[in-house]
């Protein structure tokens, strides 16, 4: 296995929220990025989110270096096999196990074999996605916090065959991204979502059944649990249809506790996803 010493290039799959986060921290940490994504449309659209991003850190003076060295840095590419030199990778793609399995697999035939592979997911298992290659050791869940740039923790998984010195890789590659973190067992939702997903998804309950209006839910979640933003604003800032897949994962997993509220299911339902759509339980411009 390579040591983070040897890490130049960090390959990332998917140009989405999550994986142009990774990749813009990544940058700004000093690695030279490939990011790959299925068409150029959505890489493009990720390079310009990382763009927006740089400028408006570089505008509070949270940046150490200029947005153009760090944008520099980084390469966005359709082809995976561009990835092939990277040093290690973080699979961002989306929340489906079909899709994740199939990434896996192509990683683990391209990339070295000491390459260490990563997934982001944020309820998957990382034992089945690991089970798609002939790493499964080398294979380790570094689920960011959303957004990337801003959130400062990594949740480290560690899959049933995940090998020690590639866990304790994983938590020194975060570190290097100026990240903190903490360690899950492969449980269904880990540490993070296991609990965030039911307390969003009560929050929603409590709304539809009347107890309060949505302005008091997160108003009263607030003030009175110090978090900084309630379980409704919350919901739409991660995408009211991720908040859905998440749950649904946890439901099918771990019973009926972790049903998903009906007024989640109508609102993504009706396409009102949140602040990616300008809708969702509030609007948005």
């Amino acid at each position: 296995m390579r040591e983070l010493s040897d890490v130049t290039t960090v390959g990332v799959v998917g140009a989405g929220t999550m994986g142009n986060g990774i990749a813009q921290v990544a940058a700004t940490a000093g690695y030279d990025v490939v990011m790959r994504d299925i068409e150029r449309e959505y890489v493009d659209n990720g390079l310009a989110a990382i763009d927006s991003s740089l400028d408006r850190l570089a505008a509070k003076d949270a940046l150490a270096a200029e947005p153009a060295t760090i944008r520099e840095r980084i390469t966005g590419t359709t082809d995976l096999a561009d990835l092939a030199d990277a040093d290690v990778v973080v699979e961002a793609a989306v929340e489906e196990m079909a899709v994740k399995r199939d990434v896996f697999a192509d990683l683990d035939a391209i990339t070295d074999d000491d390459v260490v592979l990563a997934t982001n997911t944020s309820t998957l298992s990382v034992t089945e996605i690991a089970s798609a290659t002939d790493r499964a050791a080398r294979v380790v869940g570094l689920h960011f916090m959303n957004p990337v740039p801003v959130m400062d923790g990594v949740e480290i998984v560690v899959g049933e065959r995940t090998a020690p010195a590639v866990v304790e890789f994983a938590h020194a590659f975060a570190a290097a991204l100026e990240k903190e973190t903490w360690e899950a067992d492969d449980k269904p939702g880990f540490v993070t979502n296991r609990i965030l997903m039911p307390w969003i998804n009560e929050g929603i309950r409590a709304y539809d059944e009347g107890v309060a209006a949505k302005a008091d839910i997160d108003r009263g979640m607030t003030l009175g649990t110090n978090v900084p933003m309630g379980p409704l604003a919350l919901a739409d800032h991660i995408g009211l249809d991720v908040v859905l897949d998440a749950t649904e994962t946890l439901h099918e997993e771990l019973g009926d506790r972790y049903t998903p509220a009906y007024l989640l299911k109508r609102k993504v339902a009706a396409g009102d996803l949140g602040k990616k759509t300008g809708e969702g339980f509030y609007a948005y411009e």
